[in-house]
């Protein structure tokens, strides 16, 4: 899966679970400011991930520094070249 392929899976799975805005899916996005989530909605989105990516996220320290989009879309792009290479 390319880098494209991850941006666009997660944003899709986040647009359908949290009923987002299609064009508020942008990198800066903040989570809690621009696409109004909540850390209820965090929990939420870590199984929405691991479900989408078929693997577990469990790096909390990294997770509790997620504050934009793009920071999601690094994580798993960092997690799924991880997993890639230990395979």
């Amino acid at each position: 899966m390319t880098d494209d392929e991850i941006i666009d899976t997660i944003n899709r799975a986040l647009v359908k679970e949290f009923e987002l805005d299609k064009k508020k899916m942008l990198s800066d996005a903040h989570l809690f400011d621009t696409l109004e989530l909540d850390s209820l909605d965090m929990v939420d989105m870590v199984i929405v991930l691991e479900n989408a990516f078929k693997f577990k996220i469990t790096e909390e320290k990294e997770i509790r520094e997620i504050r934009t989009l793009g920071d999601i879309h690094n994580f798993v792009i960092k997690k799924s070249n991880e997993i890639r290479k230990g395979s």
